[in-house]
């Protein structure tokens, strides 16, 4: 099956099923056929029905609770975390708000401005990202510098014999800090961590490039990813 991503903006002219499978029609971007067709027309909150304005709380046009990034709501001494508080949707997620909640409640200055999210599909291979895309990078006024590289360079990939997926990076080219990472392939969300952590701790690309990580894993592609520069 191919996945195509319609949050890019690509909006698909048609679709139709032959002998072939599924087809959809990109129209100048091509066609993607695949054995089935999944839509996710996302979720909705269940909210209606709990009277949350006779407490104060607000909610959203969609339903979500209203919070800042503290995750206060609008009603005095009132949080919402998770899924409610349309809180990227992720278990992940769901459990540093709850982090953020508890030290505020102590007291505390916790925001959820100030965190890094990782987002992982376990899919066969996963899709794992996280920072700024390309063009979010260059929207945000940065001078980026690409890097990209087929899962197939890394020796781990060939002994697992599994060498489906790409990896990008995206990175400042006046600080060479990574801004951001999308890795599809085997372990792709363990690798992320990795990435992940660099950029927690303000480090540039060449921290990854130049350490020596134990081989044959699948994270010593980081080695190989930010030497194979497409500019």
């Amino acid at each position: 099956m191919a996945g195509v991503d319609l949050r890019t903006g690509v909006k698909p002219i048609g679709v139709s099923r032959g002998s072939a499978g599924v087809t959809v029609d990109l129209g100048d971007r091509g066609e993607v056929t695949g054995t089935d067709v999944l839509v996710a027309v996302g979720r909705e909150p269940v909210t209606r029905d709990l009277d949350l304005d006779a407490a104060g709380v607000r909610t959203d046009a969609r339903g979500f609770v209203e919070v800042d990034d503290r995750l206060a709501a609008t009603a005095p001494h009132t949080w919402a975390v998770g899924d409610v508080a349309g809180s990227p949707q992720f278990t992940h997620v769901s459990l540093d708000d709850f982090r953020i909640v508890k030290a505020n409640i102590a007291g505390g200055d916790r925001r959820t401005s100030e965190r890094l999210v990782p987002w992982n599909l376990f899919t066969t291979p996963e899709l794992a990202r996280v920072g700024m895309t390309e063009t979010e990078a260059r929207a945000a006024g940065y001078d980026v510098r690409i890097a990209r590289m087929p899962v197939a360079a890394i020796p781990r990939a060939r002994t697992l014999r599994d060498t489906r997926g790409v990896w990008k990076a995206v990175v400042d080219r006046a600080g060479e800090r990574i801004l951001g990472v999308s890795l599809i392939g085997p372990d792709a969300s363990e690798v992320l961590t990795v990435v992940q952590t660099a950029m927690l701790a303000g480090a540039p690309y060449t921290l990854l490039r130049d350490s020596i990580i134990a081989h044959p894993t699948m994270a010593e592609g980081l080695n190989m990813l930010f030497n194979a520069w497409t500019d």
